[in-house]
């Protein structure tokens, strides 16, 4: 046992050492300037440049909506495997694993294609003014729709190894026979018990907006991982502290993420 315990811990030190030693030399690179010593004015300067706030907003935007629809999709779906549409979980399996087989240049090159072939064929009809309105800049929703393609697969996954630990069918037969309709007895008796499973899904679901970079830059729109791309190629320094500062922010909102997904857990406990 305490060799086994001894290889846990080397393992994690490994880990460690791998993830945070180049991370240590970035920020010691970032705030370093020969001839200078110590500053931080690539931060400031980061801080304050022109679109920082926007493309964050955006992309948090961005990663709600794209959370909110993708687990409208799939809760109910998965649900209904477990309860009794079990013949269709191959099929739910294979277009939810699509988008990992399909590269992400194919994909966008698809979008394209539909948003040029829109316009030309519908400018009679009101479809003309829904394609203009997912391409507004301001909330371009049709990224919303691409995101939650991209993150099926994660979270159906998710989802999936979550409703395996939980008896679904007996909480919604007991749900059901306390008068609960079908909508209520998901709410309040299966969701609850799905806590972790949710949290998991926001979180890969958050990782996956904030970080693309390929869909939103062939779109032609700006979230924050496309704003880090065009403000980092002037100055090396700006560069690598454009790249710490969006794994800072992507680690701060997984942990407020993860810090509410706690105390929910907690209240429900003591409840």
């Amino acid at each position: 046992m305490a060799r086994l315990t001894l290889w846990r811990w080397g393992a994690l030190g490994l880990a460690g050492v791998y993830f945070l030693v180049p991370l240590a030399a970035s920020v010691v690179f970032t705030v370093d300037v020969p001839g200078q010593g110590i500053t931080f004015d690539a931060y400031t300067q980061l801080l304050s440049a022109d679109g920082f706030g926007s493309s964050l907003l955006l992309s948090l935007e961005l990663a709600a909506a794209t959370i909110a629809v993708v687990l409208l999709l799939t809760v109910p779906a998965t649900v209904a495997l477990r309860l009794g549409a079990a013949r269709l979980r191959p099929v739910v399996e294979v277009v939810c694993s699509l988008p990992l087989v399909v590269p992400p240049i194919a994909f966008v090159a698809g979008i394209v294609t539909v948003l040029k072939w829109g316009p030309d064929h519908l400018s009679r009809t009101p479809l003309f003014q829904t394609f203009v309105a997912i391409q507004n800049p301001d909330f371009p929703v049709v990224l919303v729709l691409a995101y939650v393609v991209l993150a099926l697969p994660f979270v159906y996954r998710a989802l999936d190894a979550g409703l395996a630990a939980v008896d679904v069918r007996t909480l919604v037969e007991a749900a059901r026979s306390c008068g609960a309709s079908w909508p209520q007895a998901l709410i309040r008796a299966v969701l609850p018990n799905l806590r972790g499973a949710l949290l998991n899904a926001s979180f890969l679901t958050l990782a996956l907006v904030l970080g693309e970079f390929t869909i939103a830059r062939l779109l032609g729109f700006q979230p924050f991982a496309v704003w880090i791309y065009s403000v980092s190629g002037a100055n090396a320094q700006l560069s690598v502290a454009v790249s710490v500062l969006s794994l800072l922010v992507t680690w701060l909102l997984l942990l407020a993420l993860a810090g509410v997904g706690g105390r929910s857990r907690t209240t429900a406990s003591r409840g």
